[in-house]
């Protein structure tokens, strides 16, 4: 996949955590121009969202998915302040089981998508989500392990 490509698809997703409506109060974008901003048709190829739209529905979202891709096509691994609303008290042995549970769903929806033989773009998207939760879980489990050493 291309970077416009994967941008865009991130974009999506970032929108659609928002919620379409939400997301056009927020911005005071249309349906439309939001769509546009993660078309892949080619006359959209190169509209992206404007920034400040990114971190208004940043703010809104359960995830930074924008933020997050870009940070993933540098290589770099992102990390939330201690302040972030998701982060629960329950340490380590939490996390660990929540991460096994995350686990255990991606492996699930994977097992249902390849039994056809052939991953549709929905059984994509599924696998997709699945694969950001565990990164969520990831970095609440990173967040308790520096909160322990100090």
């Amino acid at each position: 996949m291309s970077i416009s490509g994967y941008l865009k698809k991130h974009s999506e997703a970032l929108v659609k955590d928002v919620g379409i409506e939400a997301a056009c109060a927020l911005t005071g974008r249309s349906k439309a121009t939001l769509g546009r901003y993660y078309s892949d048709n080619d006359e959209h190829a190169d509209r992206f969202m404007p920034i400040d739209v990114v971190a208004a529905l940043e703010a809104a979202a359960k995830f930074p998915h924008v933020t997050a891709a870009l940070a993933d096509l540098r290589g770099i691994t992102m990390s939330y302040g201690h302040e972030h609303p998701n982060v629960t008290k329950g340490g380590v042995n939490a996390d660990v089981v929540k991460l096994s549970q995350r686990f255990a769903m991606l492996m699930a929806e994977y097992n249902q998508a390849i039994e056809d033989g052939v991953i549709s773009v929905n059984e994509t998207k599924r696998l997709l989500q699945e694969t950001l939760a565990i990164q969520q879980v990831l970095l609440e489990m990173k967040l308790n392990l520096e909160e322990g050493t100090g």
